[in-house]
């Protein structure tokens, strides 16, 4: 059986990460739900969504990814997921859905450990080199070369 992924987020991103999600892993399409925060929503309403989205998920296996901890949507997770077998990982960013998708059939634990190191993972600085057919021009003294 499937663990659940429930995005809830401040409005689009919840919904974006999951069509990106959607586009690479087609066949997940009804293991991961999204809940989009609008600015002026009442908590009391995105839990009742939240809880209506999730359904038996809540005891049978749920992953909520949020995006700001301490912020409307995470908050509403925290309830959401209170006494229940379900997990919260804030800070969720589209390397860390993209290892839950393909583990989500691991024990909750797993998935929890799985998501983390995929979203930590994800975050890098990347060098900035001249592409390998083109040389860096070296004509101005200050370094001051501008992509045109």
């Amino acid at each position: 059986m499937s663990n659940r992924i429930l995005i809830i987020a401040h409005a689009p991103l919840a919904q974006a990460l999951r069509d990106c999600a959607l586009h690479v892993y087609a066949e997940c399409s009804a293991d991961v739900v999204a809940i989009d925060v609008q600015a002026d929503a009442q908590p009391e309403d995105t839990l009742i969504q939240a809880i209506d989205a999730a359904g038996a998920s809540l005891d049978t296996g749920l992953l909520v990814l949020t995006d700001i901890f301490g912020a409307t949507p995470a908050n509403v997770a925290q309830k959401l997921v209170a006494g229940s077998n379900a997990k919260l990982i804030a800070g969720v960013n589209l390397p860390m859905l993209y290892r839950a998708v393909c583990y989500r059939h691991e024990p909750l634990d797993a998935l929890v450990a799985r998501a983390l190191t995929g979203g930590t993972q994800g975050v890098m600085q990347v060098a900035i080199t001249a592409p390998q057919n083109q040389n860096r021009r070296i004509h101005d003294q200050n370094h001051n070369d501008n992509q045109q």
